[in-house]
């Protein structure tokens, strides 16, 4: 039997609870130990800032972890413990090295590297895409070596995309509050329609990034006090990368309120990710076209330009919290009415919101 609703609402309040109080008590070892971050011309901060919020994350996802390990209502998830004991291993890993990379510049083939060491951590213990539904097309059932590939990659990608639009105080945290709880959502009505197995680990570690992320952002919403640097943007994204590749890569069967995005599981959690996708996206073209390197910084991401038409800090913020929450509303709408149509709500939302982001500015400065 699957874990009840109020399971779930326990281990998200763990995991926002400890991440709140862990939260300030790493802001202080960080200003002790002079790990700082300090502003310069890449970033938008004006003052020293503490930067080990990655590890106040992950000490509240392992008391969630522990706490639905403790509870007898997650007894079917934890039946197979190599998932969740990979998602764990890989969410270290990727926590160590961003904090590495935080105190001490790590080169972009060796931070590469170890996403790959952490995506192949999630594909030893079976968390790895088995399925791949492509629009139009049949699922496709994936070989062992094109499965480990696939989630690798899929991991390199959800990482670097939340490790990019990582920019502005609280917007990355907020992202990820927003797409865990859709995402979480979401694998919930496939659990439900019994398109996933009770025993899929995707929808407790989807409530756990969302609550770890929300007990962290009342120190980092602008002006931050802490920042969770790569090593909270990486280990966020390992944690979101692997709840979708449980889910999305599972998900072989097609019902009704998935019409609307042709069958394909996969395409869900880059719509509801679309903000930190297509700025990753539109970050490599840049970087490709004016042939510098990928992994060069710059003060061109979605979150700048907002910055530049007008918009304050925490407009810039709610506005593209709001874009999440929409694109989230996109996939949820839908899925839960089991009616393509009721995909017009949303969208219409959607381009008010690009509408107001554009021509606010404006009418401000002819009005002022």
């Amino acid at each position: 039997m699957a874990p009840s609703l109020n399971s779930y609402l326990i281990v998200f309040g763990v995991a926002a609870g400890v991440s709140l109080v862990a939260t300030p008590v790493m802001r202080r070892i960080s200003e002790r130990t002079g790990i700082m971050v300090e502003p310069d011309d890449r970033r938008v901060h004006e003052r020293a800032t503490a930067v080990l919020g990655g590890v106040a994350m992950f000490t509240g996802f392992l008391a969630a972890m522990g706490t639905a390990w403790l509870m007898g209502d997650f007894d079917v998830v934890f039946t197979t413990a190599s998932e969740p004991l990979g998602i764990v291993l890989a969410g270290l890993v990727m926590m160590v090295f961003g904090t590495y990379d935080d105190v001490r510049e790590m080169s972009a083939p060796a931070k590469v590297a170890s996403m790959v060491l952490a995506g192949s951590i999630l594909s030893f213990a079976g968390v790895t895409v088995l399925n791949l539904r492509l629009p139009v097309l049949d699922a496709l059932i994936l070989s062992q070596d094109l499965a480990f590939v696939v989630t690798v990659l899929w991991l390199v990608a959800i990482v670097n995309a939340i490790n990019l639009i990582d920019g502005l105080d609280g917007l990355a945290a907020g992202i990820v509050a927003i797409a865990g709880l859709a995402f979480f959502v979401y694998s919930i009505k496939l659990t439900d329609e019994e398109v996933l197995l009770p025993s899929n680990v995707g929808p407790l570690v989807a409530v756990i990034a969302s609550g770890v992320a929300v007990g962290f952002l009342p120190q980092n919403f602008h002006r931050a006090r802490i920042f969770m640097g790569d090593g909270g943007a990486l280990f966020l994204g390992t944690l979101l990368a692997a709840s979708t590749v449980s889910v999305g890569g599972r998900s072989s069967e097609p019902f009704a309120g998935q019409t609307y995005f042709l069958f394909a599981p996969m395409l869900i959690p880059l719509i509801i990710l679309a903000v930190p996708v297509v700025d990753v996206l539109w970050a490599v073209l840049r970087r490709t076209r004016a042939r510098t390197s990928i992994a060069a910084p710059d003060k061109q991401h979605l979150h700048h330009r907002l910055m530049s038409l007008g918009h304050g800090h925490r407009r810039s913020v709610l506005i593209l919290w709001l874009f999440t929450a929409l694109m989230s509303a996109l996939v949820l709408y839908p899925t839960y009415t089991g009616e393509g149509e009721a995909i017009m709500a949303p969208a219409a939302a959607v381009l008010v919101l690009v509408l107001y982001t554009v021509f606010h500015p404006i009418l401000r400065r002819r009005t002022s």
